[in-house]
Parts: structure tokens; C-alpha cells; sequence
């Protein structure tokens, strides 16, 4: 072997020599920085970390149990603050009370006016009390409007559309055998004169 290969096996050697003195430094330096990072996260500080999580999650499920408890309770007390609580009345009727009322533009005899209604899933209007008949009478208008007042003659009783005797409220002027609503009260007529009409029908509970 010449001197030159001897001299260049020398130098090989001694950078094999350097760069394992190298890695064996640079494994010193990762096993120091290992353990100062474990002496800053230490166990009572892993300790702290968990007791911080679960404070967190215990008040998170208190926060959540007792608002759902409270939402109940707005809701039973929206629904006990609308009873009755009641649909409201179709697009072009008014609502009085428990009822829902249409005030016809159109004319017809009486016995077109109940078919009208009933088309509406109505008949024509009946009232219960002093309170609904003044009611009827204040948005009627100047017109004449038929009602569900009905009777087979001058002997017989008067009837509301649903077969049910009429109370006799308010006392009925006329001769004739259908009722409908004046500027005077409650007046009757013949069948086949054309007025306008009044259609009831009752609210539905939305409860």
C-alpha cells in the first residue's frame, strides 16, 4: 500500500471517529432535553390538569341539568297562560268568543246563503248570548243579512240550522219563515228574497 491510499484511509477513519462523536453529542443533548421536559410537566402538574378537567365537566353537566328543567317550566306556564288557547280565524273572517264569523259580500235567497256556508265548513250564524247578536249587528253594515234562523211556518218554532230550538233571545218580527239580521233586531222574510249572509262556525283548539 502506497502512501497516498495509507494517507486517505486515515482521513476515512477519521471522519467514521468524528461523525460518531458527533451522534453520540447530539444523543446527550436529546436525553437532557427529554428530561427537562419532564421535570416541567410533572406529575402534580398532570395532577392539576386532570382536577382543572373535571371541574369543567361538572359544572358543564350542572349548567345543562338545571336548564332543562327551567325550559320545561316556561313551557307548562306559556301553555296554563293561553287556556283556552284557540286557532285563529281563516283570512277574511272575525273572531268573537269561541267563534269565527263571515260577512258575506255577495247576495243570495237563504237557502243559497246556508249552501255557501256550508261550503266553508260553516252554517249560517246563530248567536248564544246578548253579547254576539250586538256583536253581529255592529259589523253588518247598513245591509240586511241573512242568519240560521229558520221555521217550517207561523205555527211552528223557530229552528237554527242545527235543529236546535231557538231560546227566543231576542223576539223575532215578521211573518215570514227565515230569519235575518236588521238595523231593528232579528227580523224574518221569505225564502227566496236575495240579502247577504252571515256564516259561523267554532274555533279550534290548537292545545
Amino acid at each position: 500500500m502506497n502512501a497516498a491510499k495509507v494517507e486517505e484511509a486515515s482521513m476515512g477513519m477519521l471522519k467514521t471517529d468524528l461523525t460518531a462523536a458527533d451522534c453520540l453529542q447530539e444523543g446527550e443533548m436529546n436525553r437532557k432535553l427529554q428530561a427537562k421536559c419532564l421535570r416541567i410537566v410533572s406529575p402534580e402538574f398532570c395532577v392539576k390538569l386532570y382536577c382543572c378537567y373535571g371541574v369543567i365537566m361538572v359544572l358543564t353537566v350542572a349548567v345543562v341539568a338545571l336548564s332543562v328543567p327551567f325550559s320545561k317550566g316556561n313551557k307548562i306556564q306559556t301553555i296554563r297562560n293561553c287556556e283556552p288557547c284557540y286557532a285563529t280565524c281563516p283570512r277574511g273572517w272575525i273572531g268573537f268568543g269561541s267563534k269565527c264569523f263571515y260577512f258575506s259580500e255577495d247576495v243570495g235567497n237563504w237557502t243559497f246563503s246556508q249552501s255557501s256556508c256550508m261550503a266553508l265548513d260553516a252554517h249560517l250564524a246563530l248567536f248564544d248570548s246578548l253579547e254576539e247578536l250586538n256583536f253581529l249587528k255592529r259589523y253588518k253594515g247598513p245591509s240586511d243579512h241573512w242568519i240560521g234562523l229558520h221555521r217550517a211556518s207561523t205555527e211552528h218554532p223557530w229552528m237554527w240550522t242545527g235543529n236546535t230550538e231557538y231560546s227566543n233571545l231576542v223576539l223575532t218580527r215578521g211573518g215570514g219563515e227565515c230569519g235575518f239580521l236588521s238595523d231593528n233586531g232579528i227580523s224574518s222574510g221569505r225564502s227566496y228574497t236575495h240579502r247577504k249572509w252571515i256564516c259561523s262556525k267554532s274555533k279550534s283548539y290548537i292545545l
